[in-house]
């Protein structure tokens, strides 16, 4: 169910929101939508990083039978940040960061359970991609017992950038996937760390691989051959807390 609170409709009223900086995850734009308040709304976009469907109207009509002129725009439950804000206040604040990246995660019901996960083991930050990726909605944070409106959630335009920030500040990058040369509880998790989580179907791109420190893998002695992505989230993040305990 799409909480009516969390949409605005209408050509205008999606432009007002965009003007007045509301935190808006994503657009359904009807396929055939053109007019002068159309252009006028994708002038609005320019230079934001705001996904944008073109879609069937039926879509739109399913979701609202309210005169939304084509268009419906999802507003974020949360206001998301950026990495390059939050890592100086955790060394000024003498932390050893621990933040979690999700790499392409879809599922809103994985990306939650992370979240709960991270709240309880104390990660200071999650990072997702501003395209390609779940966001944060009513689903989210309701299958993530109300830890995304408490945890820092960062939206970044460019992942491989962000490690690349993340690398030159001093964290140790790790990422889990089934091509990694070492077990997940050889990794050292002791210094500043981002531990990195792939797709549910194809894992951690290829050049945040590239970018790693380690790449690790959790055994898998049944006949499936990979663990839900929440679930190996949980197991590496809960490692890094034990390590970090036993100092």
């Amino acid at each position: 169910m799409i909480d009516k609170n969390e949409m605005i409709f209408g050509v205008r009223a999606v432009i007002e929101a965009i003007e007045a900086g509301k935190e808006i995850d994503k657009i359904l734009v009807k396929r055939d939508l053109q007019s002068e308040l159309s252009k006028e709304l994708f002038e609005a976009l320019k230079g934001r990083f705001i996904v944008v469907q073109r879609v069937p109207v039926e879509r739109i009509n399913r979701i609202t039978q309210k005169n939304h002129q084509g268009v419906v725009a999802f507003i974020s439950a949360v206001t998301y940040q950026h990495i390059d804000s939050i890592v100086p206040t955790l060394f000024e604040e003498g932390k050893n960061p621990l933040v979690v990246m999700l790499d392409g995660i879809t599922d809103v019901r994985n990306f939650g359970a992370i979240a709960r996960t991270c709240e309880c083991a104390g990660v200071d930050a999650i990072i997702i991609p501003a395209k390609g990726s779940v966001t944060v909605n009513a689903d989210a944070v309701k299958t993530s017992a109300g830890a995304l409106l408490s945890l820092p959630v960062c939206k970044e335009t460019n992942l491989t950038e962000t490690v690349k920030y993340l690398k030159q500040c001093g964290y140790h990058i790790v990422a889990a996937t089934e091509k990694g040369d070492r077990l997940y509880s050889k990794a050292d998790y002791t210094v500043p760390t981002c531990i990195i989580m792939g797709a549910e179907d194809t894992g951690v791109a290829i050049e945040r691989q590239a970018q790693c420190d380690e790449l690790v893998k959790i055994p898998m002695l049944g006949k499936i051959e990979s663990l839900n992505v929440s679930v190996a989230s949980g197991i590496l993040i809960y490692e890094a807390i034990k390590q970090r305990n036993e100092l």
